[in-house]
């Protein structure tokens, strides 16, 4: 369509966010200055002129006027309903604007140009269908708001241009669906919009309707059931009073409870079913006390309570730091978790694919040095609740995935009773000893632990007694245990381990000094300014009193001299403040147990004589000292061969051979006297013979105590050695350095052996160790005799 040349000037009468189209009739209000400007100007105007008074309707949205107008004609000038003075004014036809003008009045004038919208007759086939089309939804449309003398009106308008138009009356319509109309010239395209508009408004209408019935249905129906329901306890009401029971003892309104309690979905479907089983069942039924128990169960745990961590990553740091000394592998991985967990949080990443960022940790180490109380401390750090599982001795695995509801007593397993005891789905749960699950006819715990620690599939978890889904994904776990061998092999798979191999000396004097003391002063009923021990009584006693790679028999003394002290007090026997020495020791505990072979008499110490060698051995209570003894029979005896004794394993059987073939078939080369091996009998055993003993690493120290007894010449007494070795004489790689080397360190060794390739085991050893030992890493057993042996004219080993 194109515009016609006809110049029009005519004053603006601006719409704001309303819009009138051709065909139109709308009264307008003159209280407007805008309004009352325009109308005034073409009164002026028409004065001059033949006709009624001429304005241009301009829709304005947002401060923006449209590009096309409508030419309207002030029909009536007169009062609103309301009493308010009023135009009434009808839109005429389309005016493409142009630019400003000048006129009389304070309206704004334009030129613009009359818009041609004839179509041409007859109707093409297309328009005619479309024609067709309008009316007919027009008719549905207005039929269902009850306008029957507006559809006879819509069915006589024949004008394509005019049938368009007459949807802007549309209340359905936005206000820029309306310029839309406005602003579209050609009559077939105008008309083509207007369809689409309608055909969009009624296939709305039908959804907005069908939602309706179905909500009126819906509620109908509750209706219906709350109304049976209060039938049902009346009736059931009725029976109480028969059967003498008093009103009110029936159980609480389960139904209620479910819709008010905050669960999950799916957890909230599987109650709801199961109140419906309640609700029909008799109140002799068994059952029905079994799903009380149950609901009672689901409705006590917190399914969406949640702690907020703390993310105060250096406070964290500074609280494990506070509460337990050394253990520097776990603080670093609970520093990070944190930090990851933060960062996660704030770039939105809390909950991915379903999980959540928690985390599996196996502590595993000999007992006492903290693992238990180590898990308090990280949910304290973490601002979690902290909750213990003791595993202990757990045969049946229904101990952790509970029982099925069919069973008399039937109760959830102990991951979901430990949810519900902190109350918070978030927890810090430590699963104490996990390395003493048993397995029998009652099934593998073990096996059960593998969902639970499983980060790909806890967020799933199904307790059998629940048959509901658990979200365990945020919990961390943290598993404690003393030997790394006795957890299954898919178990520690799933968890990520960190060791514990205990405490150096140092580390052990500032525990007792800043934990230990203070806590046995309170149970011992002393202020802290009345019983002090100096820094020299602490290291005595973690070295001579105690041996062990924990801190409990460390405990055990200091909580055995304060009770003395106590004792001595109440007697009248000792004056408080007191402050024990090193010297008062002896006096009050006794003698040391534990004395370093460095500082007995050189002539009682056990590698006095040859054949004797010191190792270095990992039992379930850390490292320690093992000695090997060797010694050759009288060949009159005519007891040839090997005898091996001290409850040894088979693979330390093997070694013991390994050790005395390398002997004979390299004794020449080192200058042994390797006859004797062929005629007498060679006896090694291992003192402390009640203690079972296996594994390879003693191959180097067997070695030596043989080479030893042929030679004559005495092992050094500040030397210890681990290391499992081959026919040819190389020295391979073992486990546990670092235990070793602490238990070298406690047991006054400066000199230490081990194989070449377990040199990068030595980063894990404290500093403060490494400085009090000479560790030589070496590659065959000729380096460890040269180093072991004292030289042959030396009877007795030289001073460390």
């Amino acid at each position: 369509m194109t515009s016609t040349s006809t110049p029009l000037t005519l004053p603006v009468l601006p719409l704001d966010d309303e819009v009138v189209l051709p065909g139109m009739v709308v009264p307008l209000d003159l209280n407007d200055a805008d309004v009352r400007a325009a109308v005034e100007a073409a009164q002026a105007a028409a004065r001059s002129e033949p006709g009624k008074p001429r304005v241009l309707l301009v829709p304005r949205i947002d401060g923006t006027y449209a590009r096309t107008g409508v030419l309207g004609t002030v029909e009536q000038v007169g009062r609103l309903a309301d009493g308010d003075p009023g135009a009434l004014i009808r839109g005429r036809e389309r005016v493409k604007i142009g630019a400003g003008t000048t006129g009389p009045g304070a309206a704004l004038w334009v030129e613009g140009t009359r818009v041609d919208e004839t179509v041409p007759e007859p109707l093409p086939g297309q328009v005619a269908e479309l024609v067709k089309e309008y009316k007919a939804l027009a008719t549905s449309w207005l039929r269902k708001r009850g306008a029957w003398q507006v559809v006879d009106r819509v069915q006589q308008i024949d004008d394509v241009s005019a049938l368009a138009d007459n949807s802007g009356y549309s209340p359905f319509l936005s206000t820029d669906q309306k310029v839309e109309l406005l602003e579209t010239a050609d009559p077939v395209v105008r008309l083509k919009l207007a369809t689409e508009q309608l055909r969009e408004h009624l296939a709305e209408q039908d959804v907005a309707e069908s939602i309706a019935k179905d909500v009126q249905e819906g509620v109908d129906k509750q209706q219906r059931e709350f109304l049976l329901r209060r039938q049902l306890e009346a009736v059931r009401k009725e029976l109480r009073e028969l059967n003498g029971e008093k009103d009110g003892e029936e159980s609480d309104d389960y139904r209620a409870r479910v819709e008010a309690a905050d669960l999950p979905e799916k957890v909230r479907e599987a109650a709801l079913k199961e109140v419906d089983k309640l609700e029909r069942s008799s109140d002799q039924s068994p059952e029905g006390s079994w799903i009380r128990t149950w609901l009672d169960t689901v409705l006590e745990l917190p399914w969406n309570e949640r702690t907020e961590d703390s993310y105060d990553i250096r406070g964290a740091r500074a609280v494990l730091d506070a509460e337990h000394s050394g253990l520097d592998d776990v603080k670093e991985r609970i520093t990070e978790y944190l930090a990851v967990r933060k960062r996660r949080s704030d770039r939105g990443l809390g909950v991915v694919g379903g999980r959540r960022g928690g985390a599996v940790l196996a502590l595993v180490g000999p007992p006492g040095v903290g693992k238990t109380s180590l898990g308090e401390s990280v949910a304290h750090a973490m601002g979690r609740k902290f909750v213990r599982v003791a595993l202990g001795g757990v045969r049946d695995e229904a101990e952790i995935r509970g029982h099925r509801r069919t069973y008399v007593g039937a109760l959830p397993g102990r991951i979901v009773r430990a949810i519900k005891e902190a109350g918070s789905m978030n927890p810090v749960v430590l699963l104490d000893e996990i390395d003493k699950v048993g397995s029998d006819f009652r099934g593998d715990p073990a096996a059960a632990l593998l969902e639970v620690l499983d980060p790909a599939q806890n967020h799933t978890f199904r307790d059998h007694y629940l048959e509901v889904e658990l979200d365990l994904s945020d919990v961390v776990f943290l598993a404690t245990a003393n030997v790394l061998e006795a957890i299954p092999e898919a178990l520690l798979d799933r968890m990520e381990l960190v060791r514990l191999d205990g405490y150096t000396e140092d580390e052990k004097v500032v525990i007792a000094r800043d934990h230990l003391l203070p806590r046995q002063l309170e149970r011992a009923g002393l202020a802290g300014d009345e019983v002090a021990l100096d820094e020299g009584a602490l290291r005595r006693l973690a070295g001579e009193y105690t041996r062990e790679a924990g801190v409990r028999n460390l405990e055990r003394s200091i909580a055995r001299l304060l009770r003395k002290v106590a004792a001595q007090h109440e007697l009248g026997e000792r004056e408080l403040p007191f402050t024990v020495t090193e010297e008062d020791l002896r006096g009050l505990i006794g003698r040391p147990h534990h004395v370093p072979e460095s500082a007995q008499d050189p002539a009682e110490r056990r590698t006095a004589v040859p054949g004797v060698a010191t190792g270095l051995a990992v039992t379930g209570a850390g490292g320690d000292v093992l000695y090997v003894e060797a010694s050759l029979a009288d060949p009159e005896t005519g007891a040839a061969g090997l005898t091996l004794t001290g409850q040894l394993g088979d693979v330390m059987k093997e070694s013991a051979q390994i050790a005395l073939s390398f002997l004979r078939s390299h004794g020449a080369e080192l200058e042994l006297p390797v006859g004797d091996l062929k005629d007498r009998g060679v006896h090694i055993h291992f003192p402390a013979g009640a203690v079972p003993k296996d594994g390879p690493s003693a191959g180097v120290t067997m070695t030596t105590a043989l080479a030893s007894l042929l030679s004559g010449r005495l092992v050094r007494t500040d030397v210890a050695m681990t290391g499992e070795v081959s026919l040819t004489g190389r020295v391979l790689p073992i486990g546990g350095v670092k235990q070793k080397l602490l238990a070298a360190h406690r047991a006054g060794v400066t000199t230490v052996i081990i194989p070449k390739r377990n040199e990068p085991d030595l980063d894990d050893v404290p500093s403060e160790v490494l400085d009090k030992l000479d560790v030589h890493a070496v590659t065959d057993v000729r380096q460890v005799l040269e180093l072991a042996l004292s030289p042959a004219e030396v009877k007795l080993p030289a001073a460390a």
